[in-house]
């Protein structure tokens, strides 16, 4: 059976995505959390700063 062939995989971009990693893995919970947690110290910010 043939396999089809997309532009992306002839590109090489999957292969790219595929490639093992030697940096540390994020885990995306953590990451959700972290990016939250700092808009919101952000806007808590910026309304005590504006108030002042």
């Amino acid at each position: 059976m043939a396999t089809l062939s997309t532009p992306q995989q002839q590109a090489g971009v999957l292969s790219f995505y595929d490639a093992p990693e030697k940096g540390p893995l994020l885990n995306a919970k953590i990451l959700l959390i972290a990016v939250a947690v700092f808009t919101i110290v952000i806007i808590v910010l910026d309304h005590f700063v504006a108030l002042g």
